[in-house]
């Protein structure tokens, strides 16, 4: 079996353990180069069996034999090529896997906002005591909205739940049910939960279904008094929208650590609104990512050898 890696910001190297680890996984006679440069991706896809991390549409287009793709991300929109999506290559991903730290973000920005934390960071002054304590808000007994319930989605339910929240989601997939969540529904009642929700929350992979899916057709569903939360893709809120909502009073407030556009230009109105934060799509570091994804694609590599269903595993078609 001869592996490529080709690093990546989340697994930028590999360690001694982490190779011999990976080897192990594979099996006797397997062997593993690393390719950063284009140029070198090419040369060495060609022969791969296995690849480990991304590569451009363009070079996934030159293997010849490929049988298994673990993408370095759990997002996979910007390699799904016609060229990946038909072949009989297995493509997994960290899916299911970056619930915990994007959790933690969604929770951060949610909480910068209710406490007024980014006016008192933006403009340190005492002055502004009164002004933050007028605006700021509880969770607890309020109603989050979970847009998409995979692995991201149940990790915000989870904390969720632990602020005293009532929580309901949506959800295209027939998923298990939560603990705690009062109820998990299929899109068609998408409406009625933003009604419903004082937080809502965004979960979900971009596809072609859920590009510019919030636009201000969906903001006007949403509580004047709602915040949004999105820690995923930026495309999936129509940010000229977004701010149309946010001006007008379809809603209160929103925490953005992707955004419409992507990168958000300097200057933009989203990076200074006095009821938005924006991070630089940040949500996704964590010094146990990398361990993550590691330990998941030697657990593949094993279960490749012996003939069982791999984890994590995308449909191509779907897209997530």
């Amino acid at each position: 079996m001869r592996i490529l890696y080709t690093p990546v910001l989340i697994v930028p190297a590999l360690a001694s353990e982490d190779r011999a680890g990976i080897l192990e996984a594979a099996g006797p006679g397997a062997t593993l180069v690393e390719a950063t440069d284009p140029v070198r991706q090419r040369a060495e896809i060609v022969d791969t069996d296995v690849l480990f991390g991304r590569v451009a549409p363009e070079v996934f287009a030159l293997q010849r034999r490929l049988r298994y793709y673990h993408a370095i991300g759990a997002g996979v929109d910007a390699i799904l090529s016609p060229d990946l999506v038909e072949s009989d290559v297995i493509l997994a991903s960290e899916k299911g896997e970056v619930g915990i730290h994007l959790a933690e973000h969604a929770f951060a920005l949610l909480l910068g906002l209710t406490r007024g934390l980014h006016t008192a960071l933006r403009t340190p002054d005492y002055s502004l005591r009164e002004p933050i304590r007028r605006e700021q808000r509880e969770l607890y007994e309020l109603t989050m909205g979970v847009v998409g319930f995979g692995g991201t989605g149940r990790a915000v339910a989870r904390r969720a739940l632990g602020f005293g929240m009532r929580v309901l989601a949506v959800d295209i997939e027939d998923v298990a049910p939560e603990p705690g969540v009062e109820a998990i529904w299929k899109p068609d009642r998408l409406d009625e939960l933003l009604g419903l929700s004082d937080v809502v929350v965004i979960a979900l992979p971009l596809t072609k279904a859920t590009h510019h899916l919030f636009t201000r057709d969906l903001f006007r569903r949403m509580r004047p008094s709602a915040t949004l939360i999105n820690v995923t893709r930026g495309a999936i809120v129509y940010g000229d929208d977004l701010l149309v909502a946010l001006e007008k009073g379809w809603l209160w407030s929103a925490g953005l650590d992707v955004t419409d556009p992507e990168p958000l230009p300097p200057g933009h109105p989203l990076w200074t609104h006095p009821r938005v934060i924006v991070t630089p799509h940040t949500a996704g570091g964590s010094p146990r990512r990398a361990g993550r994804v590691i330990a998941t694609f030697c657990e593949n590599l094993r279960r490749l050898r012996a003939g069982q269903p791999l984890l994590a595993l995308i449909d191509k078609r779907k897209g997530y």
